[in-house]
């Protein structure tokens, strides 16, 4: 087992980017492309993470590099969709369709990282000790997860990166999915849960993650309008 290490006490949470002048400029073009659009856009987005939501497998196709991400944990324990996402990789990593898995997580208030969580969830649950299992142990959203595992998949920075399974929640998967592609990964969707959940919590999920995908998308937009270097190399 192997991984990347990071500081116990970290800012979590979309309120620690207010500070970030990047991040309120391209919350200002969101707000004002969502006017402009009467909503239009946004319903593009909600309309994309819901397909992707409902048409992701559940079983991995093929064999590759498994990426499973975190949850902020309750007790020091994962949660229920983060249960789910470290099933879903046992299952694969059983079915030897896994060549490598990295646990992606740092700490969310516990006394230990997520990744460290879900390592201890999956050893007692029984692990293949052929399917080699790090930790990425430094992040503290879905983009540092990514930049964090990019490191740990290759030994040179020249080399190219392993295809790659991204294991999360079905309202997670196009955020992962985006910011996985603009990072250079040859990454495929793989959901947690069997189908798409029903219900007003999923919903809301859903919602949510439209419009986390809405200011993303929005903010590389400008920067790539405005030859924003600084701001474009924030997800490259």
């Amino acid at each position: 087992m192997s991984g990347i290490q990071a500081p116990k006490i970290l800012r979590r949470g979309v309120w620690r980017y207010l500070s970030d002048r990047d991040i309120l400029v391209a919350a200002l073009v969101t707000a004002v492309v969502f006017v402009a659009s009467l909503g239009l856009i946004y319903i593009a987005h909600l309309v994309r993470v819901c397909w992707l939501a409902a048409h992701a497998p559940a079983r991995a196709p093929g064999r590759r590099a498994m990426l499973i991400f975190g949850r902020r944990l309750v007790g020091d324990r994962p949660e229920a969709d983060f249960l789910g996402r470290l099933a879903r990789g046992r299952t694969d990593a059983l079915a030897g369709l896994a060549d490598r898995v990295l646990l992606l997580g740092g700490y969310s208030g516990g006394s230990i990282s997520e990744a460290e969580a879900g390592r201890r969830w999956l050893i007692a649950e029984g692990w293949p000790p052929a399917v080699p299992l790090e930790l990425e142990q430094a992040s503290i959203d879905s983009l540092e997860n990514l930049r964090h595992a990019r490191v740990l998949l290759r030994e040179r920075r020249e080399e190219p990166l392993p295809p790659v399974w991204l294991v999360t929640s079905r309202y997670h998967l196009a955020r992962c999915l985006y910011l996985a592609r603009r990072l250079g990964f040859d990454a495929a969707p793989l959901a947690a849960e069997e189908r798409l959940p029903l219900g007003r919590r999923y919903l809301a999920r859903l919602l949510m993650e439209a419009a986390y995908l809405m200011w993303i998308d929005s903010g590389m937009r400008w920067a790539a309008l405005t030859g924003n270097r600084r701001m474009a190399t924030r997800i490259s």
